[in-house]
């Protein structure tokens, strides 16, 4: 279930969303993820949602709520942002349903300058269990996404190892890890231990090969290996093309 994104394939399809999705079927997709899809029309996300349905292809990832790049907002422990982070997840449950999606992405922001791993760690916990309790009724998942340190410097969720022991402290069904292998080959590389050691908690994958983010196969991940493992593991989900 290889899944495209919107602009994808803009040069043999034209600008519009709905024509894209149909040439993505047309090629055989049988999946999409949608970064931006929060941000639509409502209108849009339905005849998206009806594209989709009627040519067979599942929704991806799309992004929950907005992601502070450059301050803290879930790792200081401000209760003001975290009801904002709460009320963009609960306004994401009603964009989920319209488009049929299952995830969505969850990026904790930036590290505190001020506060010590342990309490910015807690402080991420106690928001994403609330979180959890708005989701799980829907049986809805938040996919936590680590983002490596030379694209996204400064991030507070950045390695597998730290979103296993979050996802394991929050101990939902609701929170689990999307695993880009973009981004932890440049992260922390070793990615089939990696992937083996976080396997429970995994829901969803991205990928995009290093260096330069383009198609697997054009850098120096080993691809085939890669998707052999996860495949002989028994993963049935989506894919993610986030690449160039």
């Amino acid at each position: 279930k290889y899944a495209p994104h919107l602009g994808m394939f803009k040069e043999s399809a034209g600008d519009d969303p709905i024509d894209q999705l149909n040439f993505m079927a047309d090629m055989g997709f049988t999946a999409f993820e949608d970064n931006g899809m929060k941000g639509r029309t409502t209108g849009l996300q339905e005849q998206m949602a009806r594209t989709m349905q009627k040519r067979g292809i599942g929704m991806g990832v799309f992004v929950a709520h907005e992601i502070f790049w450059n301050k803290p907002n879930l790792t200081n422990g401000d209760t003001s942002l975290r009801e904002k982070f709460l009320k963009e997840i609960k306004e994401s449950i009603d964009v989920a349903k319209r488009v049929n999606a299952k995830w969505m992405t969850v990026v904790p922001g930036h590290v505190d300058l001020r506060l010590r791993m342990g309490y910015q760690t807690a402080n991420v916990v106690e928001s994403l269990k609330r979180a959890c309790e708005l989701l799980e009724p829907h049986g809805l998942t938040m996919v936590l996404e680590p983002l490596n340190f030379r694209d996204h410097p400064g991030l507070f969720l950045t390695d597998s190892p730290q979103a296993y022991e979050i996802c394991k402290a929050v101990d939902s069904p609701s929170c689990k890890i999307l695993f880009d292998i973009y981004h932890q080959q440049i992260q922390e590389g070793n990615l089939i231990p990696n992937i083996d050691a976080a396997w429970e908690e995994i829901a969803y994958f991205q990928v995009g090969d290093n260096p330069g983010r383009k198609e697997p196969t054009t850098g120096e991940i080993n691809y085939r290996n890669v998707f052999k493992h996860i495949h002989s593991k028994g993963y049935t989900g989506i894919v993610g093309m986030e690449h160039g």
